[in-house]
């Protein structure tokens, strides 16, 4: 990917003078790619993960992933576990370049996850494949213990064989993998994840101590953010957490929580809240701105395409910047930005575009000092075939999300255009 080398560099782009868990599924692609071409960068295998842990505290999911898939390429996957981690394979799919997941199914799965697992698999174009416990030991628990020893003498044993051991087997085929971990999930275990780190618990395909990679985007969001993330994706989500149900594992060990409960109160409800792991992540028990070159209010008044009269200009702020023909093709163009950009492609004539005139100014004031540049791009008139072709504009208004490191916009796909909505939007990528 190609990078600019200076701020001065992009700026003069955008100003126009320049040029241009329970269960987890294996080896997925993005459906418009046939494989992973191998590693994309090579592994220093003595690198400090720890200084690139604190490098990155403060990045987005997004960067996150992409970092992570920049570096290991086909020798990472993701584990998928039926639940809200969808989300990671939704930030993989905006990432732009081909992934892989992994699933164990335990055999004591919901019928609704594996119901889930086919939505999912519909939803992103994929093939989910999925790793089994060893047949022998699970019928051999079973007929010295019975089916739900889990109850009497606690879920280590049962977990170990469904979960730890096909898990293993899994990561012994990868150099790293990636986890919906976050900090708030569980009080006693995970409070003090970094977002990568060398995992502990585990081999990779190399053998030995340190030769797997564990990635954590999600460690430092709240659940709540998530949650905001899929509403404003639209991202399918499994049907049990409309019963009430938070963490998902297995049938068994999972119940649904009351108001208030922590969600992992629903998980092995009869053991020490402190040491609820089934032994997957066992290791955690302990520029100048850009917008000084943009031309300012450079789009003018234009008369509506059908011949009606020219209509008041939107989205009038000193919070926005009002991008012309040539700034918005090129902060499309650039592919390392100094910062994010949040933008919306209106026509002062589209009633939608006037109702949501309120909410998006407000957004880019709550937005200032947060390192989000807002503007606004008239994309009506001679503008609008240009739009389409190359900003995704179906229907007016359309709000595009540019990140730092990828040059693809990211289309805002919700009706809702209220303030929470479209900041749930911009704080899942920034």
């Amino acid at each position: 990917m190609a990078l600019s080398s200076s701020s001065s560099a992009a700026a003069a782009l955008l100003n126009g003078s320049g040029s241009i868990s329970s269960s987890f599924a294996v080896c997925y692609y993005g459906p418009h790619h046939k494989g992973v071409e191998g590693r994309i960068e090579s592994t220093n295998d003595h690198e400090d993960y720890e200084k690139l842990a604190r490098g990155m505290e403060s990045a987005s999911p997004l960067e996150i992933m992409d970092k992570a898939f920049q570096k290991f390429g086909n020798d990472i996957a993701i584990a998928f576990s039926g639940a809200e981690d969808v989300v990671l394979i939704e930030y993989a799919k905006l990432t732009g370049r081909p992934f892989r997941v992994f699933s164990l199914d335990t055999g004591r799965l919901n019928p609704e996850t594996h119901q889930f697992f086919d939505t999912v698999e519909k939803h992103y174009g994929i093939r989910i494949e999925y790793t089994f416990p060893n047949a022998v030991e699970v019928q051999a628990l079973v007929r010295t213990k019975g089916l739900f020893s889990f109850y009497e003498d606690g879920h280590q044993e049962c977990c170990r064989i469904r979960k730890v051991r096909p898990l293993k087997r899994a990561l012994k085929g990868l150099r790293a993998w990636i986890t919906g971990q976050r900090k708030d999930q569980s009080p006693g275990t995970r409070a003090e994840i970094p977002v990568v780190q060398i995992d502990t618990s585990f081999e990779g395909i190399d053998g030995g101590k340190g030769s797997l990679v564990k990635w954590n985007p999600l460690a430092n969001v709240k659940g709540q953010d998530i949650w905001n993330f899929l509403r404003a994706m639209n991202i399918p989500i499994n049907s049990l957490h409309s019963q009430g149900y938070i963490s998902i594992g297995c049938e068994p060990c999972t119940r649904p929580v009351l108001p208030g409960q922590h969600e992992r109160e629903g998980r092995w409800w009869w053991e020490d809240a402190k040491a609820k792991e089934c032994g997957l992540h066992n290791g955690n028990i302990k520029q100048e701105e850009l917008s000084q070159h943009i031309n300012i209010n450079g789009n003018g008044v234009a008369q509506h395409t059908n011949g009606s009269a020219p209509a008041s200009d939107l989205f009038n702020s000193q919070k926005l910047v009002s991008f012309r023909r040539t700034g918005i093709e090129n902060l499309a163009r650039l592919q390392n930005r100094e910062d994010p950009w949040l933008i919306v492609l209106y026509a002062p004539w589209c009633h939608f575009c006037q109702a949501m005139e309120g909410s998006y100014i407000e957004l880019a004031e709550q937005l200032e000092g947060m390192g989000v540049k807002v503007g606004k791009f008239r994309a009506d008139g001679d503008h609008k075939e240009f739009a389409k072709q190359k900003l995704q504009l179906v229907s007016f208004p359309t709000i595009l999300f540019f990140p730092k490191h990828s040059a693809k916009p990211v289309k805002y796909p919700s009706e809702k255009r209220d303030v929470d909505s479209l900041m749930a939007f911009v704080n899942a990528l920034r």
